[in-house]
């Protein structure tokens, strides 16, 4: 008997035992068969995950942010306790012990799912394995992705320390609100840097990885409290947090931004306008768009936020007049549905859920409650309501044709924009205006952008009327015409016949004319700036060549490639107030290229530079000090586009747009200020480009599908003031001072009507000091026009047009007043000129 049993229990032992051979043999297979061609771990060490990419103003403030991914990475260093110790008792509490799996846990999941009969399973997966999982393998819930993640989790174990397995973990863990990783949960959820959390606030982050959109703390609160205190529990009795802080987290009430108690990172931070969006945009383009998105990038703006400010009221201002001038009402569009009206908390929700722009500052969203005889009761979003409630008052809405009362426009629902005006009763009533423009201003020397507005509200259109928008920059061209002239021959005292020109272009017979449908026959070039003379322009094109004109606007980058058409030399060919803005400011700088730029400097994740603008080199910065009154010696490999005499020559001649031509009374600073207007055939875009020694600026506005501003409108009328307006802040900000003569020239006196050289000691209204190149006596009396024929009395231009009155007195050096008779003309003139 005892032999029999010995003998089955020997073979039980020897069928067991050849069981577990057999069976280790088994599993050996089956790791071998599913450990080869595994994902390479060892990348992980090299890990570099998508981070956000942050813009900050010139004083060094947050203003906007980038991301596909929210995730801001933290060393593991720079991870508090507390906040380990919450993700650990939460996820993987021997995380300290095991080898990459537990099987304690393992077994305590099986047995829980057995003793539930499945209704509660839970996952076993240990720190590393989810970390294999979430970067080397995918989500499908199989054994064979069971069994790799297994096997990759024991490697990554030999290959990184747990504190490195760690740091992967925290900074990748997908946390809900497009929170990848701790910190931005911790930005998203509270507003905090990880150091600030409390242990409640470490719990609560750490309930949200098992399923983030279960535990919404808003939407799933009681669930969410009761996930946050049961991490709690786990951290006490790991030895986290003491009974103490125990006790005192599970008191504590959940407040989230979400649930409104606490304010969010992104309301502090300014609305996103065409400026960040636009560094968004170029810098895609340039790093690609995934990298910027994802590259952690710290990128410091050009922007000045108090002129980007004044830069979009301004624009707005004048954008609302002209639309309030066509006094049609158009609105929002939205309404909300009647029966919202009579509870406040429902139709303040179904306001604040309705999509129109609040991005104007001083705008409010509003809802018409009810009508009165001739006002409008408004709900307001964000305003309390008053015992007397808010009204649009009849006033308010006289601005809109054929309106007497806010009944005549508005209906019961509708959702509208509202200011409050100082000193005014009621609340005025406003829109989004149908027609759009783009202001920019920037530095002339550095080309770095101060200010840029592409529209009235960015929340209201995206498209940058600044970069993206292409229209023509009609006479504001005129000055590179000019330019291309003066630097082939001619000089400030030339003359260019202000008469009739009819081309055959093929397609029929182009009659160029001037504004006035006047002709004025020979006249100085500055007079033909000055006035945006049209047909002296042409004939000047033809004279010089469109070749040559050509050359010189894509010189100035005003166009890539442009076309050698005659009326392209009006500004009929399409370009951006980006580059107009960028090419006058050559002008002002004395005739060198300047690149316009968003951005000063561009650092990568670990701080290291990979971009910046400013590419001179300051010569003296590393002396202990210098001599009183000497500033450092900057030095500078920039390209010249154009002769220095030449830039002075052009800057000259459009000061005098602006003292007496097309600009005159509209723009008016402290400091020298030249400028041209541009308003195309029926004044479909209407331009004023400018500047002063240090800023150019420039104002473009039209209809997105261009038509007629009407006959009122002009570049002088419309964009000249939204530049004075922004030009009067940045001159008492960053001043101004005379423009620079360069070397290379001298100052002749002549008569700015005729050409004809003055005395020195010239005075008077239509005596001006041009300045001529040096290297031999100037020639005046020389008159050009362009090969077209011309009639053969034609009147000069007259002094009328100046409104000098009917003659022009001249004071010589002697003190004797000479006095030019009214309505001379080009048969009165011999080739020596009056004088």
């Amino acid at each position: 008997m005892t032999r029999f049993i010995l003998s089955v229990f020997g073979a039980i032992f020897s069928w067991v035992t050849i069981g577990l051979f057999m069976g280790a043999i088994a599993l050996g297979a089956v790791l071998y068969f599913y450990s080869r061609d595994l994902p390479d771990h060892q990348q992980l060490a090299n890990y570099r995950p998508a981070t956000i990419s942050r813009i900050y103003s010139v004083e060094g403030r947050i203003i906007d942010e980038f991301a596909q991914e929210r995730r801001l990475y933290a060393p593991i260093g720079d991870v508090p306790e507390i906040v380990k110790g919450a993700f650990i008792s939460a996820e993987d509490k021997n995380f300290y012990q095991h080898q990459g799996y537990d099987l304690r846990g393992i077994a305590a999941a099986a047995v829980e799912a057995v003793q539930t009969r499945g209704e509660r399973v839970r996952g076993a997966s240990t720190i590393p394995q989810q970390v294999v999982k979430n970067f080397l393998l995918s989500s499908d819930r199989s054994a064979e992705r069971k069994l790799k993640e297994l096997i990759l989790s024991v490697r990554l174990e030999h290959t990184l320390s747990k504190d490195q397995i760690l740091e992967l973990y925290l900074n990748e863990i997908f946390l809900g609100q497009n929170s990848y990783g701790v910190t931005a949960a911790a930005q998203t959820y509270f507003n905090k840097t990880l150091s600030q959390l409390t242990p409640a606030e470490a719990a609560y982050l750490a309930a949200l990885p098992q399923a983030p959109s279960n535990f919404h703390p808003v939407r799933d609160r009681e669930r969410a409290v009761a996930r946050r205190d049961f991490v709690l529990r786990e951290m006490y009795e790991n030895g986290y947090i003491t009974k103490e802080q125990h006790d005192e987290a599970v008191a504590t009430p959940l407040r989230t931004v979400q649930g409104g108690e606490i304010e969010g990172f992104r309301d502090q931070l300014p609305p996103r306008d065409y400026f960040t969006d636009e560094i968004r945009r170029q810098l895609s383009r340039d790093f690609g768009e995934d990298e910027f998105m994802g590259g952690g990038y710290t990128v410091r703006a050009t922007a000045d936020p108090e002129m980007q400010a004044i830069a979009a009221r301004a624009m707005r201002r004048a954008l609302e007049a002209y639309d309030r001038s066509q006094g049609q009402w158009r609105g929002t569009g939205k309404t909300l549905d009647a029966a919202a009206l009579d509870d406040e908390a429902a139709w303040r929700a179904a306001l604040a859920a309705t999509e129109v722009p609040r991005d104007v500052p001083g705008w409010y969203p509003a809802v018409v409650l009810s009508l009165g005889e001739s006002s409008a009761r408004i709900g307001i979003e964000g305003i309390d309501e008053d015992a007397d409630g808010h009204w649009i008052p009849a006033e308010s809405v006289r601005w809109i044709r054929g309106a007497r009362g806010a009944g005549d426009v508005l209906s019961v629902g509708d959702v509208v924009h509202v200011s409050r005006d100082e000193g005014a009763e009621g609340w005025s009533l406003h829109q989004i205006p149908e027609v759009q423009g783009g202001f920019m201003a920037m530095d002339v020397n550095t080309g770095r952008v101060i200010a840029m507005q592409g529209g009235f509200s960015y929340q209201d259109s995206v498209f940058n009327r600044v970069t993206q928008a292409t229209r023509q920059p009609g006479s504001a061209f005129k000055p590179f015409v000019y330019a291309a002239a003066l630097d082939n021959g001619f000089t400030p005292a030339s003359i260019i016949i202000d008469a009739p020109i009819a081309i055959d272009t093929g397609a029929g017979i182009w009659r160029p004319r001037n504004s006035s449908n006047k002709f004025y026959g020979p006249t100085p070039l500055r007079t033909g700036i000055e006035q945006s003379r049209n047909l002296m322009t042409v004939r000047l094109a033809q004279e010089v060549g469109m070749d040559v004109v050509a050359t010189y606007a894509e010189r100035f980058g005003v166009y890539d490639n442009m076309g050698q058409f005659l009326a392209n030399s009006l500004g009929s060919e399409e370009t951006t107030l980006y580059r107009m803005v960028a090419a006058y400011a050559m002008f002002a700088n004395g005739g060198e290229r300047v690149e316009p730029t968003l951005v000063d400097r561009v650092q990568d994740r670990w701080g290291t530079t990979v971009y910046r603008h400013d590419q001179r080199t300051c010569e003296d910065c590393q002396v202990a000090s210098l001599q009183p009154g000497y500033g450092p010696l900057i030095t500078s490999e920039r390209q010249r586009v154009m002769n220095a005499v030449t830039a002075y020559q052009i800057t000259s001649m459009m000061e005098g747009v602006v003292q007496r031509g097309t600009a005159a009374s509209r723009v008016n600073l402290p400091v020298p200020t030249a400028g041209k207007t541009g308003t195309t055939n029926d004044a479909r875009d209407v331009w004023f480009v400018g500047f002063t020694s240090n800023i150019a600026a420039g104002c473009y506005m039209g209809f997105d599908q261009p038509r007629s501003l009407g006959p009122s409108a002009y570049g002088g009328t419309l964009c000249a003031p939204v530049f004075q307006e922004f030009m009067e802040e940045a001159v008492a900000r960053y001043g101004g001072g005379p423009f620079e003569v360069p070397p290379g020239g001298r100052f002749i006196k002549i008569d700015r009507f005729t050409g004809m050289p003055l005395p020195p000691d010239a005075s008077g209204p239509s005596v001006v000091a041009e300045y001529f190149r040096d290297g031999g006596e100037p020639t005046f009396g020389l008159t050009y026009d362009g090969g077209f024929a011309m009639a053969s009395n034609l009147p000069l231009y007259t002094p009328e047009e100046l409104g000098n009155g009917s003659d022009r007195t001249i004071t010589t050096s002697s003190g004797d007043t000479v006095v030019v008779p009214d309505q001379a003309d080009f048969g009165t003139l011999s080739s020596g000129g009056l004088y």
